[in-house]
């Protein structure tokens, strides 16, 4: 028995697959998998089969037009083509998310593409299908280039490229916002944004953490929050969550920010923006282990700097006023500040400079 591919166009209407299909069979052709991809110009049914020996090329291609099949292209294939296609975007998938410079590679794995070619994108240039060539748009001011001499790219082959393409282009932004930072004792913590992947690492910093710890970050003698609340603070609908993970701890270093998984990461501090309207609310936790090491006050302006940048008034933080140590670590920030006591809570506002955002962003 031999391994083919064979692609090929049918109306789609009912009943005309399995007209095809039973042209194949009657060949002792044994279908292993189907795809189909629609298009304007109908159905077009994507088979791997497997074919008697004796069979060739013209009898493959004499049962597909017997089977009212058209555009015709057969190929022979090897074993790999017996893994089925979401089990290669996903292997893929997997790849990117640890190496975005894998791109074009990924490509050409996923589409057997012949070419493969990065450029910036020209004025008014157009992605897409257009036979054997497709133009995918990579977010960053280029666009890939894909050729391959048959058969000819569809329009679901296009969307899952461009959903690669947008995967690796997500990894490698996650990567470029992964930083290293310097405390004064010379001890180095990697920061990166958080995802809804962190939870079971948030979790565990939560129990880490004392009771009088949690007290001062929620205000609240309920103790830690629940694992629906950590989820929508790791994942804000407006702002943005940093978390710190130790050096040494497994998923760190080069790979920071790319292994999202948080199962085997020990993270020591989180940083929380939450926007309403034109002003953010700041927040911070740190373990106890970690603070007054001055953690806190880089997380603090980082999330300044991003509000400012996204173009909030201001900025408040809760702070209860026993909490001399977070008190005296605001004012060490050198920001303009106001402060606000109602009773035992303090509100720290820091205002910003408001800036014009540009029109659609």
């Amino acid at each position: 028995m031999t391994l083919w591919r064979i692609r090929a166009t049918v109306d789609d209407r009912p009943g005309y697959l399995s007209v095809l299909t039973a042209s194949l069979a009657l060949r002792g052709v044994n279908i292993l998998a189907l795809q189909v991809h629609t298009t304007e110009a109908g159905a077009v049914d994507d088979f791997l089969v497997d074919a008697p020996d004796t069979i060739d090329e013209a009898d493959l291609l004499a049962a597909v037009e017997r089977g009212r099949g058209r555009d015709c292209w057969i190929a022979r294939s090897e074993a790999r083509g017996l893994v089925d296609q979401p089990t290669r975007v996903l292997g893929l998938a997997t790849r990117l998310v640890r190496d975005p410079d894998a791109t074009g590679e990924a490509l050409r794995a996923l589409l057997g593409a012949d070419a493969v070619t990065w450029r910036p994108v020209r004025s008014a240039e157009a992605v897409g299908v257009d036979r054997a060539r497709m133009r995918l748009a990579d977010g960053v001011g280029g666009v890939f280039e894909l050729s391959r001499p048959a058969p000819d790219f569809t329009p679901a082959e296009y969307a899952r490229a461009q959903a690669l393409v947008e995967l690796a282009a997500t990894a490698a932004r996650r990567a470029a916002e992964q930083v290293t930072l310097v405390l004064p004792d010379g001890a180095e913590l990697g920061v990166r944004p958080a995802g809804p992947d962190d939870l079971p690492a948030v979790l565990r910093l939560h129990e880490q953490c004392s009771a009088r710890t949690l007290h001062r970050r929620y205000l609240s003698e309920a103790g830690r929050p629940s694992p629906d609340r950590l989820r929508r603070l790791l994942d804000p609908a407006r702002g943005m969550t940093l978390v710190v993970v130790e050096a040494d701890s497994p998923g760190t270093g080069e790979s920071v920010g790319v292994d999202s998984s948080g199962a085997g990461e020990s993270i020591v501090a989180m940083a929380s923006l939450l926007g309403e309207g034109d002003q953010a609310e700041a927040a911070l936790l740190v373990n106890d282990d970690q603070q007054r090491r001055g953690l806190g006050g880089a997380l603090l302006r980082r999330l300044l700097a991003h509000a400012d940048g996204a173009g909030y008034a201001a900025v408040d933080l809760h702070v209860h006023a026993s909490n001399a140590p977070m008190l005296r670590m605001l004012h060490r920030l050198g920001r303009p500040l106001t402060l606000d006591r109602d009773g035992p809570l303090v509100t720290v506002t820091f205002p910003l400079a408001v800036r014009a955002c540009p029109t659609g962003v």
